[in-house]
Order: structure tokens, then sequence, then C-alpha cells
């Protein structure tokens, strides 16, 4: 790595450089005051509210020094629209994240290595790539900037494990190299969490959290039907596009089909949607293509948009800094825009959750370690072990790495991860420090649903922002109370009348072979479908009554019509007994499907929701089906019924067992899909 000098300019200068390079007239003074500072070689830490232009700083010193900025990023959104208004305005720059293909990581990296980039952004996990670790060592690095810095810290809202290892490589820059690091969300105790672990000897610049363009509300309702309605009523009578936050991937489905069955344009959108999928959606927000995108917080963070008319939260966010960082996207053109937090006391269970389980359980950590004093392990083989999910697994791996409880070495291409000889016992003191923080933090949220002082100086405030006093806008400066506790009788029928339409995808994707496209009546958490289905599973409830019945053929009709199946195949259970057969002879005789005995159990297998990892609930049910009267496949079409469709496993292992013994194709048909079925 070859470091490059710094350069002196003054603000006159400066500013006629940008105006003729960015279109833009003058810097604000912080912005001025920033820059300074880093063509000195000197370290910032930046904390200036959205909108407020902290992306200009770097990318206008960038272009002032000799060689290439880094720029690590945890937001691939932002880093397309960035290098695509970078390219623009005739500035080299690229990205490197999962979207590229191999070959496009590749070319990137030589062209970033012979200097043809000014500035280059990488998210923060590819750094555990070994070509970016060679080429950054041939790269003429002139600044390294650190955005979204409060993923830094773990007492952030957004703390990431990859995020350590930018800090390792700045502790190992020279003295005199230029490093920014940038944020809109930052508490004192974060801002010094910050500022500790990137040097004593750095520039702070805090800057007024106020967002005059904001108007902020929070409406509280009694039940989900009266979300709905509120939803639908705050969109409709609102002017411009915007953005819907919800909990969960499948709400994002649940509001955008309603929206769309209210005849409102909307799409939905989160992580587990393609990356071309995702691309698109953006695009047709920016050009407003859509009155509103309805999406977990994995949309909005890059996206650049100025003129984002209002954003609603379905879901209250785990804290303040959640909170102001997303609606923190809205306005950024200074004309008034709406802010609402629709809230029923029952959400409190979602953020809950989520904090309880911010870290694995104690058991877990203890499963991976007592798997690597057996043998060392790479990846896969913890998550297998340990019946870890890939997430869990990660975080594990991370902190035993951090407490010197475990190592890794390259065996080949692969990481393996092992025992260190001598290593200390697990310190879990540090994850339940930050559980009581966490759970702090969300009281300081539900603070500010019941506050009735001004919301916006309630944020600022709890930000470290005390200057800001009241915005003279939110519901609570205005003394306005917004009405919508429960839905009005002709909203309860449109409701009812949407979810008695709404029937969940079950995508075959990219699976290759016969298995085709199915369909579920519901979700397995959409009103009282699940319970009814645990009640009779689990609770001795008797065979599935009729109501799912008729909700069942609705999703069957919706989705296949008039469609002729060869035959009826039913899973074989795991715990049901004969319910899914008796169910499916209901089916069959209303469908005039005849039912096959084609398929039988051959093995005994775990139940797929108490298996942790995709791999173990591939592997639990591998090769555990057999074909009984092959002959009569040969060339049919299939409607295969089950219960409940979870991972998908199941029933693509059953449909590879059909595809061998010449089946023509596979359908899936299920009474519910579960909230993290895909």
């Amino acid at each position: 790595m070859q470091v490059q000098n710094q350069v002196t300019l003054s603000r006159i200068d400066a500013e006629i450089t940008l105006k003729a390079t960015f279109k833009i007239d003058h810097f604000f003074d912080e912005q001025w005051d920033a820059i300074k500072q880093l063509l000195v070689g000197k370290r910032v830490l930046m904390i200036e509210k959205t909108g407020f232009g902290k992306s200009l700083v770097f990318q206008f010193t960038a272009m002032q020094l000799p060689g290439t900025t880094v720029v690590f990023s945890p937001l691939i959104a932002l880093m397309r629209d960035q290098v695509n208004k970078l390219k623009a305005l005739g500035i080299p720059a690229a990205f490197i994240n999962s979207t590229l293909t191999p070959e496009e990581k590749t070319d990137a990296l030589w062209k970033a290595e012979n200097g043809e980039y000014k500035i280059i952004y990488i998210a923060p996990e590819r750094q555990e790539d070994t070509s970016w670790e060679a080429s950054v060592r041939k790269m003429k690095l002139s600044m390294v900037v650190v955005d979204e810095a409060h993923c830094i810290s773990t007492w952030g809202h957004d703390f990431r494990p990859s995020f350590r290892r930018i800090v390792n490589l700045v502790k190992l820059l020279p003295a005199g190299f230029p490093v920014l690091s940038c944020t809109a969300t930052a508490t004192i105790k974060v801002q010094e969490d910050i500022e500790k672990q990137l040097g004593s000897d750095i520039f702070v610049i805090r800057g007024p959290l106020l967002r005059d363009s904001l108007f902020l509300r929070v409406c509280k309702v009694d039940n989900q039907e009266a979300k709905l309605e509120m939803v639908y009523n705050l969109v409709s009578q609102t002017e411009g596009t915007g953005i819907i936050y919800c909990g969960t991937q499948i709400e994002t489905e649940i509001f955008s089909r309603w929206l769309q069955f209210m005849n409102i344009k909307s799409v939905n959108y989160n992580a587990g949607i393609d990356n071309d999928n995702r691309k698109n959606i953006e695009e047709g927000l920016m050009i407003n293509r859509y009155k509103c995108v309805v999406a977990t917080n994995a949309l909005g963070m890059g996206i650049d948009k100025p003129d984002i008319r209002f954003i609603i939260h379905t879901q209250v966010p785990t804290s303040p800094l959640h909170y102001y960082q997303e609606i923190g996207r809205a306005g950024r053109d200074g004309k008034p825009t709406l802010i609402a937090l629709i809230y029923i006391d029952t959400d409190d269970e979602l953020p809950l959750s989520f904090i309880k389980n911010s870290r694995p359980s104690a058991k877990q950590y203890q499963q991976v370690i007592e798997a690597l004093s057996v043998e060392p392990l790479a990846f896969h083989g913890v998550i297998k072990a340990a019946n870890l999910k890939q997430t869990s697994a990660n975080v594990i791996i991370n902190d035993l790495i951090d407490q010197g409880i475990i190592s890794f070495r390259m065996v080949g291409r692969t990481k393996t991860y092992e025992m260190k000889y001598g290593a200390p016992d697990l310190d879990f003191t540090p994850f339940e420090n930050l559980r009581e923080f966490k759970m702090a933090d969300f009281k300081q949220m539900k603070g500010y649903i019941e506050t009735e002082s001004c919301r916006m100086e309630y944020l600022c405030n709890y930000l470290g922002d005390s200057h800001t006093g009241r915005c003279g806008h939110c519901d609570n400066d205005l003394k306005t109370v917004h009405d919508g506790s429960t839905a009005s009788d002709s909203m309860e029928e449109k409701i009812m009348e949407f979810r008695e339409s709404f029937f969940p995808e079950l995508e075959a994707g990219a699976y290759p072979g016969i298995l085709k496209d199915g369909i579920a009546s519901s979700y397995y958490g959409l009103s009282n479908i699940g319970t009814t289905l645990h009640r009779c599973k689990y609770e001795n409830g008797g065979d599935f009554p009729d109501f799912l019945l008729k909700l069942t053929l609705k999703a069957y009709r919706k989705k296949f019509g008039e469609k002729k199946f060869d035959f009826m195949i039913c899973v074989p259970p795991t715990e049901s007994g004969e319910l899914v057969r008796n169910f499916a002879e209901k089916l069959s005789k209303v469908l005039q499907i005849p039912i096959s005995e084609g398929i039988v159990k051959i093995k005994h297998t775990e139940p797929q929701n108490t298996l942790g990892s995709a791999i173990s609930k591939k592997e639990n049910v591998h090769n555990a089906f057999g074909i009984q009267s092959a002959e009569n496949l040969k060339g049919k079409d299939i409607l295969l019924f089950d219960d409940i469709f979870d991972s998908g496993h199941t029933i693509k292992e059953i449909a590879r067992m059909l595809k061998l013994h010449g089946a023509r194709s596979v359908a899936p048909l299920t009474i519910a899909k579960t909230v993290g079925g895909h």
C-alpha cells in the first residue's frame, strides 16, 4: 500500500473547483472545516443530519488528493447510486460488493490497482476476500472513509462485526494519513466509542440535527384492521411518493398487496428479493413509478431521492437511532413531509424479540466451542455441527475470535476455524450489557411514542443535540390527535375481502427441474390460521376445520384455475398423523383429482421447524422418501399437498424424487406458509 502526500487549498479556489466539477456554488462551513482537516492529513469524525452533504466532503477531497480513496459502506444501494452520479460528473469511480460477478470484481480490482479510479466503494464484508487484500497493497491510497460509522460501535444501532477489520486497518495507517468517519446517527456514547477505537487525535464535527421539513406524528390504533385502514388513508391523502417501513419481510408483502387491492400502485422490497429486482425497484422509486415502496430497513439508507414526501412506519423500531436514520431519507428538498408511526400496544413483541435475540444464546456459543474442540471446521461445518442459522454462526464465530477463543487458517481457499491453545473461557458479560443497553434504548423509543412534548426535540435530545428547541409542526406542537383506533365498518368489509383473496406464492425459484410455483391459502401468522393449525396438530384439536378447506380451494382456483392434474400426492407426515391425508381427501373430492399413494417415508426425520440452518433442513429430508408405483408417474402432472410450507426443502426433495421417476411437473399447494418460508 502506497500512501500519497497531502495538499493545501484555499476555500476560494476550492469553491471554484466545486462549481466546475459538482455544479454546487458553496460549501457549508462544517463541510469546509472537514475538508481542510482531511487535506492536511487529519482524522475527522463528522456527525451531521441526513441530507447535509457528508458524501460531498469525501468526494471533493478525493478529487484533490493524488491517489485513490477507499470508501467503506454497508449500503449497496448507496454505492450504486453514488457511483452512477460520480460517473455522470466525469469522476472515475467503482464499487465492489456482492452484486458483482467474479469477472466484474476482478476487472474493478485490476483497474483500482492501476489507479484508474479516484473513488472505490467497498462493502466491509468484502475485506474477507483474499483478492481484495492482495489488491489493496498495490493501490496508491490517498484517503480512507468509513461511511455509516455508527456501525463501528457496539453501542450503535447497526453494529456490524465486519467493521472491526476497518478499525484494525485504520490503526495501521501512518500519521498524516487522512481518515473520515461520518454518520447521521451517533449518541454521545457512540461518538466517544468511535473516537476511542479510531484514535484520540480526531477532529469532531457535530452539527444540529433538527429537520425542519419533517412533520412528525404518532397514530395509535387498537388492532391490525385499524392499522391497515390508517396506512391506506395516509397514503391516499398525501401528495407525492414515499416509503412504508415494516418490521418483517412478510409484512412488506401484506401491506403492499393491501394497497394494490385498494388501487394504489405499490411494490414490496426486502432482503429476500433478488438483486436485479431490488435494483429495478430502487430505480422505479427514483422516477416515481410507484406511489410507495413497502420495505424493511433493507431499503432507504442508500437512497438519495430529495422529494420523498412521506415515510410511514407500521412497526415501532427498536431505538430512536433507528427511527431517526430511517425517517432521515425524507424531505431532503426542504418541503413539508409527512412522518407517521402507526402503533398498536402488541407491536412491542417484535422489537423485544429482536433485542432478546440480538445475540445468540450462551448455549449456542458453547455448542460451537464444543464442536471446534473436537475438530477444526469450515463455516458450513460449524453451522451443521451446532445446528445454527448462518447469521447466528457468523456472529458467534466473530465474537469467539474477538475473545481469543478460536482462530482461523486458510486450507486451500477455505477458511477453517479451530480452538486456540490455552483459550480463555467465554465471557458472556459484554453481550448481557449490550442487551440491557438495547432494552434501555427501546424504552427511549417508547418514550417518543408517549411524549407530549415536541417529537423532533425529543429525538434530537436523545441524539445529543440539546439546542434544537420545538419544531412547531409535529402533532404535539400543533395539539392534533389522529383518531383511527378502530376500522370503519365499510373498511372492515374491504379488509375481509382482501384477506380472502390474498394468497402467498410458493416460489420454485432457481430450483432446477420439474418443480413449478405453487400457492398457500395464507401466511401462518396472518389472522387465526396459524393458531388453528397449531391446535389441530399439537393440542389434539381434531381435523383441520372446513373454513381452511374453503380458503385453500380459493387459493387453488386463483393460482391454477382450470388446470388439470393427474394426481394429488400428500407429503408423508412427521408429526401430524392423518390430518394432512384427511384434509387432502376433502380437496380431492371437490377438485376431482385422485390421490396417489406414490410417496412413502423411508427414514426418520426431525420436524423441519426444529432445525436452525438451511443446510440441516436439506440434509434432514435428503433421501427420506421412497416411490411406490413408479410406473404410474411417467409424464404426469402432480399436485403436491402439505399443511405448512417452511423452508421448501421437503417439497424440493420430493420433486427431485418424482423427476427421477419420470413425472412431468410438480406444483405445491399448502394451507399455510410460515413467515420464514421462502
